[in-house]
This record gives C-alpha cells, structure tokens and sequence, in this order.
C-alpha cells in the first residue's frame, strides 16, 4: 500500500463515520456539524483524484454558504425536533432496504473488473490545470445548459423572496405618489396662538 493509497482509506473512513453521525445525532447542530465534517473530507478525496476546482467548490458554496445559512435557521429557530422523529422508526425497513441496494451496488461497481482496452479512446484532455478544462468545456460545448441553469437558480431566487415578502402592520412604508403630490399648502398648517 502507498501513501496516496492509505491516506484515501483514511479521509473515506473519517466520512462513512461523519455521515453515520449526521443521520443519527440527536442535536441537529451537532449532525450539521458532523456534515460539515463530511463535506471536507469529500473535498480532501477530491483533492487526492486531482480534481482542485470540485474541491475548493464543495468547500466555498456548500460549508461557507449553504451549512453556515443552515446553522443559522436551526439555531435561531425553536423546533420541537422530538416531535419530528417521531416517525422514523417507522420508516427504518424502506431506509435500510434502500441503503442495502446501494451498498449492492456501489460494491458491484468497486469490484466488477472492467476490461480498460475495450473502452472507446478519449480524446486526451488539453494542457493546464483541471480548471481551465472544466471552464473551456463548460463555456464553449455546454454553454446553452449553462445559462438555462443559471435562469433556473434566478427564477428560484426571486419566486423565494417573493413567497416570503410579507407586509407587516407595524412597518411604516413611504409612498412615492404622496410625497410628490405635497406642497407648502398642505405640508403646512399655521395655528395662531389665541391667549
């Protein structure tokens, strides 16, 4: 076994466990926690297959904005989280019948032994970083589903803030309409002191 080798099974070992605690944490700060553990260690196997920029990504958007966002919305808001494990043992058989098959799966995939001179030849990928591979694929042969996605998440954004946007009583708004309308007339009333 080399170094590469032993440092893989130890990162992948460290993230079966953080994901196992993820799932059956009690507190929900803790398992968010426990997912944040997990997404640094997917980003370090990253980083062992070369692959810099899902790297940095997993890190940046899903840890620096996603699970900070999440922390905060679990700790400001009061949920009654034993209210809603109430019914997980009772979807546990479905749960474990549907990790037993990928689990089947992922070690059909690990040990099947693919015949590598069989496989069509792949065009061989252009000097440089992954990065700058990534980006020229993804500019140029996939610009159009690019930009669709990037419609989609916009839509998405703006659909959220409009279901969310409510009116409260207690705030006071300006209306533009009034305050263009006003004049020295009715923006003023002169009351004479009567003694």
């Amino acid at each position: 076994m080399n170094g590469p080798l032993i440092v893989f099974y130890l990162f992948a070992t460290v993230l079966v466990l953080s994901a196992l605690r993820v799932i059956t944490a009690r507190n929900p700060v803790h398992a968010a926690l426990f997912l944040v553990l997990c997404f640094f260690t997917a980003a370090a196997i990253w980083l062992l297959a070369y692959a810099e920029f899902l790297a940095i990504t997993l890190i940046l958007v899903y840890v620096g904005a996603v699970m900070v966002l999440f922390l905060f919305v679990v700790m400001m808001l009061d949920i009654n989280f034993d209210k809603l494990r109430e019914g997980f043992w009772k979807f546990l058989p479905l749960a474990g019948g549907i990790g037993f098959v990928m689990a089947v799966e992922m070690v059909i995939v690990l040990y099947l032994k693919v015949d590598m001179a069989s496989m069509p030849a792949r065009t061989p990928l252009p000097a440089g970083s992954n990065t700058k591979a990534l980006g020229a694929v993804l500019y140029t042969d996939y610009l159009l589903p690019f930009e669709l996605a990037a419609v989609i998440l916009l839509v998405a954004i703006i659909a959220a803030i409009a279901l969310t946007l409510r009116r409260r009583k207690e705030t006071k708004y300006q209306d533009p309409q009034d305050q263009l309308s006003a004049n020295a007339g009715n923006r003023l009333k002169i009351v004479k002191d009567v003694k």
